[in-house]
């Protein structure tokens, strides 16, 4: 059975619950998703499901990509993603996944890319201080300040919190609970943010039930 769907993030918004408290929701776009390939065990070395989603101009495809929908008759889709699964039963090329996968109160895990704000400096990639405001220090208020020691070690330590990329990194949120599921309108609801910015590409997937008598001690 497969358990997970791809989607694309809408935006967010807020439902009140009966008793009048706000909840704020992120809506989803969820599927439909045709299953474009089905792996094996014995083929593949394990057991997936190749999902598509989306709509492209024909035209954008190379042929390899135009033959991989072509064999199994299904409109190429713009984004293919695989999702593992434990049993193969119920399955096959052609069938559609979509919102109704998951139920309403369900918790689900979200995976996004966050949004990706460029080069950045300490301050806004860290929150550091910097430096001070008077005394000849203006010109350090957003600096990093001294990044080693002296003698010893002679070396900055990997990992050092300095300048540099900050954001559009993959990022999962687990146990987001479904507050709607309408597979009419291929649209899910669930409780709380998700990363990535609108229209982001998400992979919404139901979250592993872990017992409490699963954790052993050594």
């Amino acid at each position: 059975m497969v358990n997970g769907i791809i989607g694309r993030k809408v935006g967010m918004t807020q439902v009140y619950e009966e008793s009048g408290k706000v909840i704020p929701v992120t809506v989803i776009e969820a599927g439909p998703c045709p299953i474009v390939q089905v792996k094996t065990s014995e083929r593949d070395g394990y057991q997936a499901v190749q999902l598509g989603f989306g709509q492209r101009k024909e035209n954008k495809f190379n042929n390899p990509e135009r033959g991989h929908f072509s064999k199994v008759d299904i409109p190429p889709t713009r984004v293919l993603r695989e999702f593992r699964v434990e049993s193969l039963d119920e399955v096959s090329v052609g069938d559609t996944v979509d919102a109704s996968l998951f139920s309403e109160g369900e918790l689900v895990d979200v995976t996004g890319t966050s949004k990706g704000h460029g080069f950045t400096g300490v301050v806004k990639r860290y929150g550091f201080k910097g430096g001070r405001k008077s005394h000849g220090g203006e010109q350090d208020l957003r600096r990093t300040g001294s990044i080693g020691a002296s003698a010893t070690p002679s070396r900055v330590f990997k990992g050092k919190r300095m300048p540099g990329r900050y954001g559009a990194k993959r990022h999962t949120v687990q146990n987001l609970q479904v507050i709607q599921a309408d597979a009419e309108r291929n649209l899910l609801v669930v409780k709380g943010a998700i990363p990535g910015p609108p229209n982001g590409l998400l992979l919404i997937r139901k979250a592993v039930k872990v017992s409490k008598g699963d954790d052993t001690e050594n």
